[in-house]
């Protein structure tokens, strides 16, 4: 009982970091803005931009680390929604975005590591500068949005949650992501297009 209370306490702990990390973060895009392209590196030291798969309907762009435990709850489900839509055009980007230096769990090494242990089928890209975690407006980790394509451009479609259970996947009423992707999949417009993003809040660097 006590280790389940301390296990709570810490994640309330991040979450209230995270509100405030919140605060410093810029307000970045809105659903249905266009998504300026970016180019970083990948885990196998490849440069990975939006426009580097032609095929792509869109993308989950999920902003996301090695060590917060809310990232970590959440990295099955990660790997799962690639697993379903990658196929149908919708492939999962992951992005790395603290500082290492605050982080050190978050070094591009480890990063390497975590990709190779957990197979992970999809990029997972580390933005050095933080410049793109910054014009998102990403706060947490996970920060998930979802871009839809839009003749050679991105439109955000989704911002926010991957669903309403951190805890338990199994006990989710809401699956915000995959709604979202199957409507966009269906042509419709999305239901719900944005929810508040619950996790650790991103390691800035400091001024």
């Amino acid at each position: 009982m006590k280790t389940i209370f301390k296990t709570q306490l810490a994640l309330l702990l991040l979450l209230a970091v995270g509100l405030v990390s919140a605060r410093f973060a810029p307000a970045g895009y809105k659903v249905g803005d266009t998504v300026q392209d970016f180019s970083l590196k990948n885990v196998d030291g490849k440069m990975i931009s939006l426009a580097s798969n032609s095929q792509v309907k869109g993308y989950i762009i999920t902003f996301t680390c090695n060590t917060c435990p809310v990232a970590k709850l959440y990295e099955e489900r990660i790997i799962a929604l690639d697993q379903k839509y990658a196929s149908k055009g919708y492939p999962v980007l992951a992005i790395q975005p603290n500082d290492p230096g605050i982080s050190p769990g978050d070094s591009y090494d480890l990063m390497q590591k975590r990709a190779k242990d957990k197979k992970y089928a999809f990029p997972y890209l580390v933005d050095e500068t933080q410049a793109i975690a910054q014009t998102f407006g990403a706060t947490n980790t996970p920060h998930v949005f979802v871009v839809k394509k839009d003749g050679d451009k991105f439109k955000v479609a989704y911002i926010g949650a991957i669903d309403n259970n951190s805890q338990d996947a199994s006990q989710a009423t809401k699956k915000y992501v995959e709604e979202a992707v199957d409507e966009l999949l269906q042509g419709k417009a999305v239901t719900t297009p944005s929810a508040k993003a619950i996790g650790c809040g991103i390691k800035w660097k400091k001024a």
